[in-house]
């Protein structure tokens, strides 16, 4: 297996640290707002990572982290008159409530902030000590020039950083650059530490709440495009600045989401909640969408494309619900599978496709081919040995990809009733086909 690695800014066999065990931490929420659909993409794309490593045989412990104190997560709770817990625990919901309707396996952990907060404080203090980090009137900050890799993530040139949009201007700091680990404030919920009330910068908490989970580097940390800098350039540092490594072997950056080319934004109010788009796009057609391009490639959200995309799932779909319930009725599922050599290489190429830093794109044509050789089965009436492997294919790729149809056997009595409408059908009784197909309506069967 290749993955392109961020840092290393090229393709890399990927060698785990442990034999058969993967470590993985992705970048979660700060839970202030809607998850929206640019959000989602990242979700979808680490949970197709999650779900081919488990596939593959690996042990995977994937973890995502909540960022619950936060600017944001404060000015919320003051504007709707409640606690932060309560507007963070809120958002929380909603982001878990969206995660199940796309069909994300659970994962390992999600560690919050503020129950590490003891945990950061000790690191940030450890950092001082080492003097990579200095305090100045209650706030820390990180002294980038003690680290000579800094930028190499992001590909920054530190020389050429200017004191801009995302960098604000402290006369305290030693360089304009350094960045804030702890942050001396009385607004909002605070804690007591070495250096006075307040809380800890956002580049910190995963650089910690990694230690705490895996105790040690690990092999992949993901995020979006746009967490490259600061914030993945800044964990870095303190990794390196504290333990002297940089936190992971392998770093993956999915690409942004626009929508009608634009950058999707909740500061300038140009975005798609995933709970609004759902109740009215199947979620299936959504993550259809969504591994659709590469996951570094940038992908732009319009209508246009989720209605041709909607309809390029309902082909996957019809072809799946029509194999499962030729099955059913002839209850062959128990039976023994002939495997088929045409389809064993569209699963080979499939999974090439994932091994090649999980280039999704083309795993999905490889799909789409399946759905052919599944439709053409059908029609010349294929055995069900060779139905059954067809079928068993099929679900390997749809557990991948997170696709999610649930299917519900008939019961003897839609059975009997479906059987009798085709043969009323095959022997042109259509008064009694009539019949009973408004029966199997009635059942929900069709």
């Amino acid at each position: 297996m290749l993955l392109y690695n961020t840092y290393t800014r090229q393709k890399e066999e990927f060698v785990p640290i442990d034999e058969n065990a993967v470590k993985m931490y992705v970048c979660g929420p700060t839970v202030y707002s809607h998850i929206h659909i640019g959000n989602a993409r990242p979700v979808i794309f680490f949970d197709v990572v999650h779900r081919y490593f488990n596939y593959q045989g690996y042990d995977v412990q994937y973890v995502s982290n909540i960022t619950d104190v936060d600017d944001k997560i404060i000015n919320r709770a003051i504007e709707e008159g409640v606690t932060e817990a309560e507007i963070s625990q809120k958002y929380l919901d909603f982001f878990l409530e969206c995660n199940a309707a796309l069909n994300t396996l659970p994962v390992t952990a999600r560690p919050k902030v503020t129950d590490n907060i003891e945990e950061i404080i000790a690191f940030i203090d450890d950092l001082v000590k080492k003097e990579v980090a200095y305090a100045v009137d209650g706030d820390v900050y990180f002294r980038i020039d003690k680290i000579k890799e800094y930028g190499r993530l992001s590909g920054k040139v530190i020389d050429e950083l200017e004191v801009g949009a995302r960098i604000s201007e402290n006369t305290q700091k030693e360089n304009p650059l350094d960045f804030t680990l702890w942050k001396r404030t009385e607004k909002g919920i605070t804690w007591e530490s070495p250096w006075g009330k307040g809380r800890p910068g956002w580049h910190t908490e995963c650089v910690v709440m990694i230690e705490e989970e895996f105790k040690g580097k690990i092999d992949i940390h993901g995020g979006g495009s746009d967490l490259q800098f600061p914030h993945h350039e800044n964990e870095i540092a303190q990794s390196i600045g504290c333990s002297g490594h940089n936190l992971a072997n392998y770093w993956m950056h999915v690409g942004r989401l626009g929508l009608g080319k634009e950058k999707m934004s909740k500061s300038i109010g140009n975005v798609i909640n995933v709970q609004d788009l759902l109740k009215n796009v199947d979620a299936n057609a959504f993550r259809l969408f969504m591994l659709s391009v590469h996951y570094r490639m940038p992908i732009d959200y319009t209508e246009d494309i989720m209605k041709s995309t909607a309809r390029e799932w309902d082909k996957i779909k019809q072809a799946s619900n029509q194999l499962f319930r030729k099955l059913d009725v002839d209850d062959a599922f128990h039976i023994q599978f002939q495997p088929l050599s045409h389809l064993e290489s569209i699963m080979s190429r499939f999974n090439a496709a994932l091994d090649d830093d999980f280039n999704t794109a083309n795993a999905m044509t490889e799909l789409f081919n399946l759905v052919k050789e599944i439709n053409k089965l059908l029609r010349s009436k294929a055995d069900n040995a060779q139905l059954k492997y067809a079928y068993m294919t099929l679900q390997n790729m749809m557990y991948i990809l997170g696709f999610d149809l649930p299917s519900k056997r008939l019961s003897n009595q839609e059975r009997e009733l479906l059987q009798g409408w085709e043969t009323a059908r095959q022997e042109k009784d259509f008064a009694k086909a009539d019949e009973l197909r408004g029966k199997l309506v009635e059942l929900g069967v069709l």
